[in-house]
């Protein structure tokens, strides 16, 4: 799977701790093996965020992406439940 960075995202990942980055790496290499391993939590978004994903990087720390198709994906953005409010 091929894996895209909006530059929000590469702004908020620059702001993650050493020790969240590097979960997020392992995270990532679950989700490029299989985006719905139950390791990632993820699950769709509602509301105004309709049409987006999530997943746990930690249990503070979540990705939003989108699947653009079954082989391309857009990450949007990075860190604590907050970023569901922007």
């Amino acid at each position: 799977m091929k894996i895209y960075y909006s530059s929000k995202f590469l702004r908020e990942y620059k702001k993650l701790s050493p020790t969240v980055k590097l979960l997020a790496e392992v995270k990532e290499e679950i989700f490029r093996n299989n985006p719905h391993d139950p390791k990632l939590k993820a699950h769709q978004l509602t509301g105004s965020l309709k049409g987006y994903w999530a997943f746990s990087i930690d249990s503070k720390t979540r990705i939003i992406f989108e699947f653009r198709s079954k082989l391309v994906t857009w990450f949007h953005s990075t860190g604590s439940h907050d970023i569901y409010k922007r």
